[in-house]
């Protein structure tokens, strides 16, 4: 799988896998690097991968990056694209691999990801069979819902969670990132839940948050 690449200093000794959205690439996330604050931290590798290119049905089958097909819309209720989504769940675990042959243990591989990406880091990051340093999901939700709490691993039952929607999120209802929160609170994970005024994008205090998260951490 081609990924982009951003170091935060030389030998890193931490991974953050993050997924982007429907129809965008892994490279338009590399300048985010720059904007947080990781004063404190050790030198972290981040690698933004490009979801293959399909046919999604929700867009008059226009053919995007995507990392599984959409067929109407994001209700808890709509049909889901469970191949779509178990094949990109193998690629990330192949970039988890390969993490770990380049000297990053499990625990120090965080997953990320923004709106599909979103769904792609929490699916693939709670089935993992090894502990992760934790998942971030913004601007998503939980895939496959219902049968989630059978898919899931207990290897990591208590990794940190980090979840944020915007409660103006025109693409992503903002009620399907609560029922996320939910459904993950209920089975027991630790959720650091934030919400913030704004659309289906990134703010600078989420920004902000985000960065003094992954400071606690890893500092």
């Amino acid at each position: 799988m081609q990924y982009s690449q951003a170091d935060t200093g030389p030998d890193p000794q931490v991974s953050v896998i993050w997924m982007h959205g429907l129809g965008d690439h892994g490279s338009s996330f590399v300048p985010l690097v720059k904007e947080f604050d990781l004063s404190g931290c050790p030198p972290i590798r981040f690698i933004f991968p490009h979801a293959p290119e399909r046919n999604i049905t929700a867009n008059g089958g226009y053919f995007m990056r995507a990392w599984f097909d959409i067929y109407a819309g994001f209700e808890d209720s709509d049909m889901e694209d469970s191949e779509g989504i178990i094949e990109s769940r193998d690629q990330i675990i192949m970039l988890i691999e390969q993490e770990k042959r380049r000297g990053v243990p499990a625990d120090k591989i965080f997953l990320a990801g923004f709106s599909q990406g979103c769904a792609m880091a929490l699916y693939t990051g709670l089935c993992y069979p090894e502990k992760l340093a934790g998942i971030i999901g913004l601007s998503g939700y939980m895939p496959l819902m219902y049968s989630f709490p059978d898919d899931r691993n207990p290897a990591n039952q208590n990794t940190p969670i980090f979840l944020a929607h915007g409660t103006q999120d025109e693409v992503v209802p903002f009620s399907r990132a609560e029922d996320t929160m939910k459904l993950l609170e209920s089975l027991g994970y630790k959720v650091d839940w934030n919400a913030y005024h704004m659309g289906h994008t990134m703010s600078l205090p989420e920004v902000q948050d985000l960065s003094a998260w992954l400071t606690k951490l890893l500092a």
